[in-house]
C-alpha cells in the first residue's frame, strides 16, 4: 500500500489531474450553491430545532452558525466526491496506461449505479454525522470520527468505480480492496486542510487504483 501511496501522490500534481480536479470543482461549487439557496430554510429550521434543548441562547445561536457552515460543508464534500465518480473514469484509464500498460480495462462502471451509491453513501454520512454531531467536538476523538465518516463517503462507489474497469470476476472484489476503509481514511484527511480537500475524492480514486492494479498484476505474476 506504501507504494501506491507514493504514487498516487505524484500523479495528483500532474497536469492531467489538476485540470480535471479544477473542473470537478467548479461544478461542485455551482451545485453546492444552488443547494444552499434552494434548501436554506429547511437546513436553518432544522439545524434550530435539533438544538432546541440547549437552554443557553447564545450556546444556541453559535452551535446553529457552527452547524449550518459544517453541514454546507459537508454537503459540498458529497457534491465533489458524487461528480468526481461520475466524471473519473477517462482519467483512470489514462492513468492505468501511464503506470501499467499491460494492464487491461475489462469493463466500465454503469453511472447509474455510481450515482445511487454515491447517493447512498452521502445520506448515511449525513444521518450519522447529524446524529453524532456532538462527537465532533471531543478532542481526537472527534477528528478520528470525522475521517472515519468522510471515509463513508469516498469508499464504496471508489470501489465500485475502480473495480469496474480492472475485475471481471466480481467475487475478488473484496481480496483486492483490502485496507480500504485505511485508505479511503488517508484520502479523506485532505479534508482537514483548506483548499487542499478538492483534491480528497480524486486521490482516493487515484489511490484505489494503484492499489487494486497493482494487486492484479503481482497475482498473475505469481501465476
Amino acid at each position: 500500500m506504501t507504494q501506491a501511496i507514493a504514487k498516487s501522490f505524484k500523479d495528483i500534481f500532474s497536469i492531467t489531474v489538476l485540470l480535471f480536479v479544477a473542473k470537478v470543482t467548479l461544478l461542485s461549487v455551482v451545485l453546492t450553491a444552488a443547494l444552499l439557496w434552494f434548501f436554506n430554510g429547511m437546513l436553518t429550521g432544522f439545524i434550530t430545532s435539533y438544538l432546541s434543548w440547549i437552554p443557553w441562547e447564545w450556546l444556541r445561536t453559535t452551535g446553529a452558525s457552527v452547524g449550518t457552515i459544517a453541514v454546507a460543508y459537508m454537503i459540498f464534500i458529497m457534491v465533489l466526491s458524487i461528480l468526481t465518480s461520475l466524471m473519473v473514469e477517462p482519467l483512470l484509464i489514462k492513468l492505468a496506461k501511464k503506470h501499467y500498460p499491460t494492464s487491461t480495462v475489462i469493463g466500465s462502471p454503469d453511472m447509474m449505479t455510481s450515482l445511487l451509491l454515491s447517493l447512498k453513501s452521502g445520506f448515511v454520512f449525513l444521518a450519522i454525522f447529524l446524529i453524532g454531531f456532538p462527537i465532533m467536538f471531543i478532542p481526537l476523538v472527534g477528528a478520528v470520527w470525522m475521517l472515519w465518516l468522510w471515509s463513508i463517503v469516498l469508499k464504496a462507489p471508489t470501489i465500485y468505480d475502480v473495480s469496474s474497469l480492472f475485475i471481471a470476476d466480481k467475487s475478488l472484489i473484496k481480496s483486492k480492496t483490502k485496507k480500504s476503509t485505511l485508505m479511503a481514511m488517508i484520502a479523506a484527511g485532505f479534508n482537514y486542510i483548506p483548499i487542499v480537500n478538492i483534491f480528497a475524492p480524486v486521490f482516493a480514486q487515484i489511490l484505489f487504483l494503484h492499489h487494486i492494479v497493482e494487486s492484479i498484476e503481482s497475482t498473475n505474476t505469481q501465476t
